[in-house]
């Protein structure tokens, strides 16, 4: 069963304008410890809500058009290792509240897998509407489904199959719709939801908030773009570039067409990690400390949990590429760093959600030495 396409955006919504930029740029905010690096290679980068509102406004002032921020439910230890690897991590829904309350003008995105707990529709539709409220319509919902079973398992439930899931993800985000455009009680009942004479307020500014899904897979490219504004690629065949650039036209074709057959305009982003400093030798020299300094306790428990899901989208991922992190690469000199982005371009990525190593100190070389560049190859206004 198909539920309603999601209604566009106007263009004068944060989103819209977002939308306008050749090349959407937002940052992968490193909400919990160790960021996307398994190593112990000393930064500075940190989880706590203080450090990620310095970044978000950094960001901000550069004129990225959103901060992303990731979920995970995991035990003590994290995925282990020496570092415990993302065992503290902030929430992120109450990070974006706080971040709505600092911020001006960039997106806020929140991953929430909405079927733990379970999450009922009418608490989604009800917090995401607060949210929507404070931030002035610049809120996101990332939807995510959990591919993780050992995720599943903390909140005692077992995981339904890959492509079921997608299909529950199409009623959900459909009554979240319906609540927030509502005008009337709702009144509904299905074998996963009931909801009598439920109403929200109050309404989203721009009728609805931004809304967000991550997919490489077949099942999930058809929920993305009926239910999704940004939809997040990823590279089957490992970080590498000249790999992941291969590989990614094809998804990104499937992503374009399946939203053209719709009639929806949406945009494709994916994660680069990005080693820039001023000679290709000096990039280069720090992605081989990243790894001689390597939390191989880290790497295993992460591979181990992952191993439990059925996502369709880190399969091709090498065990170096997943320690210095990213979902593709991009490592050298400022210059090799923008011929590398007009490639995603020319492939099909409408935007980049970037992260970094050693984030305050490498987002401001970006804004430095790499956006007055994008801006004369044309991909930045």
């Amino acid at each position: 069963m198909h539920y309603p396409i999601l209604p566009p955006l106007p263009p004068d919504s944060p989103l819209g304008i977002a939308m306008k930029q050749p090349l959407m740029l937002g940052l992968f905010l490193p909400i919990h410890n160790g960021g996307w690096t398994m190593s112990s290679y000393p930064r500075s980068t940190d989880w706590t809500f203080d450090y990620n509102a310095a970044l978000t406004r950094q960001a901000e002032a550069l004129g990225f058009e959103l901060v992303f921020g990731p979920a995970h439910w995991l035990p003590k230890g994290g995925f282990g290792g020496e570092i415990r690897y993302r065992e503290t991590a902030l929430d992120t829904l109450m990070t974006a509240a706080g971040l709505a309350a600092v911020t001006e003008r960039i997106l806020l995105i929140a991953t929430v897998h909405i079927f733990y707990g379970p999450w009922h529709p009418l608490h989604l539709a009800k917090f995401g509407a607060t949210l929507d409220h404070m931030s002035g319509g610049r809120w996101g919902l990332n939807v995510v489904t959990g591919f993780r079973k050992d995720e599943w398992a903390m909140f005692g439930q077992e995981q339904p199959g890959h492509d079921r899931r997608y299909a529950l993800a199409d009623e959900y985000v459909s009554l979240l719709q319906r609540l927030w455009a509502g005008t009337d009680n709702l009144d509904y009942k299905s074998e996963h939801w009931e909801l009598n004479q439920a109403f929200v307020t109050p309404k989203p500014r721009y009728g609805r908030p931004v809304m967000v899904s991550a997919t490489s897979s077949t099942a999930g490219i058809i929920h993305a773009v009926r239910q999704a504004d940004l939809i997040f690629v990823t590279s089957p065949a490992g970080a590498s570039f000249e790999a992941a650039i291969a590989a990614l036209p094809d998804i990104t074709r499937q992503v374009r067409a399946a939203a053209q057959a719709i009639d929806r305009d949406v945009r494709i982003l994916i994660n680069p990690m990005i080693i820039a400093r001023d000679t290709e030798a000096e990039a280069r020299a720090v992605y081989r400390s990243i790894l001689d300094r390597a939390d191989q306790g880290a790497v295993d428990g992460f591979f181990h949990s992952h191993a439990t899901g059925d996502s369709r989208s880190w399969r091709g991922h090498q065990r170096d590429e997943r320690i210095v992190g990213g979902n593709i690469q991009l490592v050298g000199t400022p210059e090799q760093i923008v011929e590398q982005i007009i490639r995603l371009k020319a492939i099909g990525c409408d935007g980049l959600q970037l992260c970094f190593v050693d984030y305050q100190p490498e987002l401001a070389y970006f804004g430095q030495r790499i956006l007055p560049l994008l801006k004369q190859a044309g991909l930045r206004i």
